[in-house]
């Protein structure tokens, strides 16, 4: 962006989500924005690589924004030339105002004249930068685009997995929700079990420790992570062993017939997670409000997940 003098300073962000991962993607966007997500768009000045959430669609870095169509295409015109290769896409957000949609067509149109306008070299199929153009609350917006990439798609071809196991569109807005700034923050998943969390968090560039009392899975873990080239520390060890402190635990609650967990093994786990890390988010599919408050943590946000009749809740707590 800086070879060509034009910095973006604002930020918009398109979503999709089912109707059971509403409450998901808003709680993961409250935590990764600061911000309340109202509709399917979201136009914010924090900078965040689309492909980093299940929800997020696609990204665009916003150059130039007018009140009119005309106005915005002058500000087109003026912009200092591109050193790559570009096209031009028109786009419509999920559930849009009527008053901001824009016919097919007239996408097509609207694309080709402000193509045309772009000092630079066009190139509609394998073009080095997207720009795209769209309308939201009357106001013309133009801007590079980015698409998220999909990346736990992938993951779900992890060579061993858990029935009971988060999926991983879930696992990776937990990773978000519990780490919504990168760098500089040291994470423990202390049950994780087959490692679902680990390569969410690791692929995403995240400081990320996993450990697990069963040795059976040990072996699944370290193969789930080779299969993705990803390396991270995990230690076979009991969570009321660990002695290092860490800025956030995610810790998914055994609940399945093989692991049953009383409630007393609960608020041991719940009295260890307070002891070594500053934060915690939990998923759950009993209510421990009360175990959470026994141990001092205080729960500031919260969500359910449901899939039929099977519900989870995710819990934040500092």
């Amino acid at each position: 962006m800086s070879q060509n003098s034009v910095v973006p300073n604002t930020f918009l962000y398109t979503f999709n989500y089912a109707e059971e991962e509403e409450h998901l993607c808003k709680l993961e966007v409250r935590s990764l924005f600061r911000a309340n997500l109202h509709a399917f768009i979201l136009e914010s000045r924090m900078n965040v690589d689309p492909s980093r959430s299940p929800f997020i669609k696609g990204k665009i870095e916003v150059l130039f924004k007018g009140d009119t169509l005309e106005d915005l295409l002058k500000k087109v015109e003026a912009m200092p030339a591109w050193n790559s290769t570009y096209k031009v896409i028109g786009i419509n957000y999920r559930d849009i105002d009527p008053l901001d949609k824009i016919g097919f067509e007239e996408r097509k149109a609207i694309a080709r004249q402000v193509g045309c306008l772009i000092p630079g070299v066009a190139n509609l199929h394998h073009p080095e930068i997207v720009f795209s153009i769209t309308k939201l609350k009357g106001k013309w917006y133009f801007g590079c685009y980015s698409e998220n990439q999909g990346i736990w798609l992938i993951h779900q071809q992890k060579p061993h997995n858990y029935s009971t196991a988060l999926n991983t569109r879930v696992a990776r807005a937990l990773v978000n929700i519990a780490v919504p700034e990168l760098t500089g923050v040291k994470v423990i998943d202390p049950c994780c079990g087959i490692g679902t969390v680990l390569v969410e968090g690791l692929s995403m560039g995240v400081n990320i420790t996993g450990s697990d009392n069963n040795p059976l899975v040990m072996k699944g873990i370290r193969n789930n992570l080779a299969h993705f080239d990803l390396s991270g520390p995990v230690f076979l060890r009991d969570i009321r062993d660990i002695t290092e402190m860490y800025d956030v635990a995610i810790i998914d609650m055994p609940y399945n017939l093989c692991s049953v967990v009383s409630d007393k093994e609960k608020f041991e786990m719940l009295q260890c997670a307070r002891r070594f890390a500053k934060k915690m988010v939990v998923v759950t599919t009993e209510n421990i409000d009360e175990i959470l408050n026994e141990v001092g943590f205080e729960i500031v946000d919260r969500c359910e997940v449901k899939k039929g009749k099977f519900i989870r809740q995710i819990i934040v707590c500092c």
